[in-house]
């Protein structure tokens, strides 16, 4: 697994968008029971708070000591720095499996050999991420359209294709279950979406190799909307996963 993002990880928990209660709500009705729950390569926790108010107990875990120690403190939450591939946890004890953002950059095979091992006959994987935001103002959303798939061309991990293909393409070895489609809605100031762009990898590394920012035409041009708040919207990514039969 990459850690592409702990030199970053108090400006990612700040800045990165918040998942929904709905799209909680979506998982919760295909897991029968709520005793414990794992969610993988967690970080700073965007997805273990809404697991922390519907199970018992809750393990998150995540290879970056710098994202986790930015995770909120709740009190059925025990956070570990672990790999995806090994969990430390008894078979058979897991009621759902969640990973959000993250498992694009795992190791497939051994991940799920290992999800396969510490869920129980009925638990569920559930696999979580948003795709490329869409701005609502259209002089904004071309500036970073153009941002994503030219400027930064070159710049993206490999693994990133997968979200660009919505999970779809993941090898994904379980009984999928149906979803509708569903998307994350925000208002934000022009700095809150300034500063999520710099959450961006590419972003960073571009600045890396280039010395120079790939964010500075955009930022000329929140700068005419300083007054005013910018409508956005992520597609949600969502497969939901059930073991399949022997």
């Amino acid at each position: 697994m990459k850690d592409l993002f702990s030199e970053q990880s108090a400006h990612y928990a700040k800045a990165r968008p918040m998942y929904s209660e709905e799209i909680m709500a979506q998982i919760l009705l295909s897991v029968p029971e709520r005793d414990l729950a794992w969610d993988v390569g967690a970080g700073s926790g965007q997805f273990t708070h809404l697991l922390a108010e519907q199970f018992t107990h809750v393990l998150a875990t995540d290879i970056s000591q710098n994202q986790l120690q930015h995770a909120p403190e709740l009190k059925n939450v025990r956070y570990a720095i672990q790999s995806a591939t090994h969990s430390g946890l008894m078979a058979h004890v897991v009621d759902l499996v969640t990973v959000a953002q993250a498992i694009h950059w795992f190791d497939f095979e051994s991940f799920y050999k290992e999800v396969r091992r510490v869920l129980k006959p009925e638990g569920i994987l559930a696999v979580v991420g948003y795709g490329l935001i869409q701005i609502h103002d259209e002089d904004l959303n071309q500036q970073v359209q153009h941002l994503y798939q030219h400027t930064l061309k070159g710049y993206w991990a490999p693994e990133r294709r997968y979200i660009d293909e919505n999970y779809q393409s993941i090898p994904f070895p379980f009984q999928d279950v149906a979803t509708p489609p569903l998307e994350l809605n925000y208002i934000w100031t022009p700095e809150q979406l300034f500063e999520y762009l710099t959450t961006w990898s590419a972003v960073q590394d571009y600045e890396r190799k280039t010395g120079h920012s790939a964010l500075t035409q955009i930022a000329e041009a929140l700068q005419q909307h300083k007054d005013s708040s910018v409508s956005v919207t992520f597609p949600v990514l969502l497969r939901i996963g059930q073991l399949a039969n022997p």
